[in-house]
């Protein structure tokens, strides 16, 4: 599998000019080699020439984490009394163009540069980007696994089995997060619980507001799942409830069937050869005509992979068409300062046969005792 990335990594750099790709903390470095770094003031970097064989950098004390792997990397740990940027820069060699990994400490990335003169910078994800985002049967696959775990909690949620009222956003989150791990998880990437006016902020951070009986409760969740390879694959869903047995205000209930449906034709928009733009025109178009345009205000979707948020992003601007193996978000939203926030979030892969929605959980408003 990592040998396969590699070598695919090697013809994209052949064919954009890259001399050496630097491969540093961030989803890249798992990606191809199974070895996820932690975030540490040591240097950590993954060397591939074009031409060559590649090495994996790391401090000592990590290399016990390592599952090594000669076919794919050597690898160099190194001394906290050993110069990692000079051991880097030699294993690189005099190149003309070095691409460095997007998520690089700067520090490390201008200390790079000192090092190594002579070479023109650009951003390793203009060569994995376009690569991560086509993802083959087995990352498919584990996305599925990851959508099917997040809607076994959507289920829960929608079930009334989550207790909701009386309990602040921040423990209905905890909450969240304990049963995202408890059905396979590894690690709980986020889990947004907003409540009555505080939905209207799409990224809110569940806080100590106190849920109330008729409150809409927007949920939006996901974590990473374990998966063959060392690399784990993202989860995200965003579902909405009412609490506390009531039904939804008048307002509510008709924006959420606008909502509803500009969602549903998104989500049949995203055939393969269709480009990302027109997914969230899809989207938009329906929500401008009901006259909620200006309460919809970011990008209909988002890739997923390896990282909750990658390419490729469903957003105007962006003419990329859809191939098999695309695996994104499909989330429009509608948004009402001061009062209510409403999203509908499923992942959709773009396959020969159609879009392939892997969230399954009740698209409907419910309206829960809980």
């Amino acid at each position: 599998m990592h040998a396969e990335r590699l070598q695919r990594v090697r013809t994209a750099m052949a064919d954009q000019g890259v001399d050496v790709l630097l491969v540093s903390v961030g989803a890249d470095l798992p990606w191809l080699t199974g070895y996820e770094a932690m975030p540490l003031e040591w240097l950590t970097m993954l060397v591939v020439p074009r031409d060559g064989n590649a090495t994996l950098v790391v401090p000592r004390l990590e290399a016990p984490r390592v599952v090594e792997q000669p076919d794919v990397f050597a690898l160099a740990p190194f001394e906290e009394t050993t110069d990692p940027i000079e051991l880097v820069a030699r294993l690189a060699g005099s190149v003309s163009v070095a691409a460095i990994s997007d998520r690089t400490w700067a520090r490390f990335v201008v200390d790079l540069q000192d090092a190594m003169p002579n070479a023109a910078w650009r951003r390793g994800s203009t060569v994995t980007g376009p690569l991560r985002a086509v993802k083959d049967a087995a990352e498919v696959a584990a996305l599925r696994r990851a959508a099917e775990a997040a809607d076994r909690v959507a289920a829960q949620l929608q079930g009334g089995q989550i207790p909701l009222v009386g309990r602040t956003e921040a423990d209905v989150s905890a909450d969240i997060g304990r049963r995202l791990v408890a059905e396979g998880h590894q690690r709980v990437n986020f889990a947004i619980v907003a409540s009555g006016p505080n939905a209207a902020s799409p990224h809110h951070e569940a806080d100590e507001r106190v849920i109330e009986a008729g409150d809409v409760v927007l949920c939006d969740f996901g974590g990473t799942m374990a998966a063959d390879g060392g690399a784990g694959y993202c989860s995200d869903i965003t579902r909405c409830v009412v609490a506390g047995g009531r039904d939804a205000p008048g307002d509510v209930a008709d924006a959420y069937a606008v909502l509803h449906e500009a969602q549903a034709a998104a989500v049949a928009a995203a055939l393969v050869g269709t480009p990302c733009e027109d997914v969230d025109a899809a989207a938009r178009r329906i929500i401008d005509a009901a006259g909620y345009g200006q309460r919809f205000f970011h990008r209909t979707g988002h890739g997923i992979g390896v990282e909750e948020h990658e390419d490729p992003y469903v957003v105007a601007g962006n003419a990329t068409p859809l191939v098999p193996g695309h695996a994104f978000s499909v989330e429009p939203g509608i948004y009402t300062a001061g009062a209510w926030g409403l999203r509908l979030e499923d992942i959709v892969v773009a396959s020969a046969d159609g879009p392939d929605p892997l969230n399954r959980a009740d698209h409907a408003l419910v309206t829960v005792d809980a």
